[in-house]
């Protein structure tokens, strides 16, 4: 039985906008909170017997004229980002609380990052992202080779689905910023780097099966093979990613705090990205295909593929 999932390309489409649209909306509202590595300061890093409440802990860095964001970690342990303190400054915020909390308070572990030292990360995470999308165009493109120009139909819709990918996993976080003060760091970027990976990866073995496809029935209408070409894979895709997941959840579940906010945005790219390959990416193709036509003036109830030159 083949089922007509380009026929619902729509559908998927909307399922995509009310997604994504919500998390833009607080990216926009400057949502996504970027961590210390990224817009310089200090983290201190405080080991107590018992982790006071992180309202106290403000407290006490507002009376000593600092702007604090505390966080609770495992271990009794609590997190708090400051502006740039110096040395003396440091001290200071150390030697308040243990005036505060006493023997309670166990020690602490300070990190200083200066802004230009984050302004370079932010740029080469920038750049990172840039030239694997520009790289994964080219390579798609080299792999379709055999189809002419169309080849560069498929790389730019496989770097629309890694959009996709890449601005769930920034809104989901822009929310959780906007609410509870959830920041990014670089393991962040190194998830959605990730994210992209596995999302190209996904769309090209869907793409390549299109491939197959067309070669092995030449004039074949286009929709058609799509079809046929995810019901192959869906079952791949189903696997690979529940796998995935399942290994994520207990990353997320038991990795440590460390890494909890690296696990989710894992998480949720590596979902989107098993969502996109499949009712995203090839979609695309058949929608390019549609508009393609219509602008020649040879629009048909079913679309010719483009055949290997």
């Amino acid at each position: 039985m083949l089922f007509h999932f380009v026929e619902r390309k729509w559908w998927y489409f909307l399922i995509s906008g009310l997604v994504i649209v919500p998390g833009t909306v607080f990216l926009l509202l400057g949502g996504l909170k970027p961590g210390i590595e990224f817009r310089g300061g200090t983290l201190i890093d405080a080991q107590f017997t018992s982790a006071p409440a992180n309202e106290e802990v403000r407290e006490i860095f507002a009376g000593l004229g600092h702007s604090a964001i505390v966080h609770r970690a495992e271990g009794e342990r609590v997190q708090i980002r400051t502006p740039q303190l110096d040395t003396d400054q440091t001290v200071a915020a150390e030697n308040a609380l243990k005036a505060k909390y006493g023997s309670a308070y166990v020690g602490s572990t300070p990190q200083s990052v200066s802004p230009s030292f984050s302004v370079e990360i932010l740029r080469n995470a920038l750049w990172s992202v840039a030239l694997a999308s520009l790289l994964i165009v080219l390579l798609i493109a080299f792999a379709f080779r055999s189809f002419g120009w169309a080849a560069f139909r498929y790389g730019i819709a496989a770097i629309l689905a890694v959009l996709h990918d890449a601005l769930l996993v920034l809104g989901v976080f822009a929310i959780l910023g906007y609410f509870y003060n959830v920041e990014v760091d670089s393991l962040f970027v190194t998830a959605v780097l990730t994210v992209i990976g596995f999302s190209v990866h996904d769309t090209i073995v869907v793409f390549d099966r299109i491939r197959e496809n067309l070669k092995l029935n030449p004039g074949e209408p286009l929709n058609p093979v799509i079809n046929f070409s995810i019901m192959q894979t869906m079952v791949r895709s189903l696997i690979t990613g529940v796998t995935v997941v399942f290994t994520l959840l207990a990353l997320y579940s038991f990795g440590g705090y460390s890494i909890r906010n690296f696990a989710l945005a894992l998480l949720i790219g590596i979902i989107s990205g098993a969502y996109s390959s499949v009712f995203n990416a090839a979609q695309i193709i058949s929608l390019w295909q549609e508009i393609e036509d219509r602008l020649r003036g040879r629009a048909r109830p079913q679309l010719k593929g483009s055949t290997p030159a």
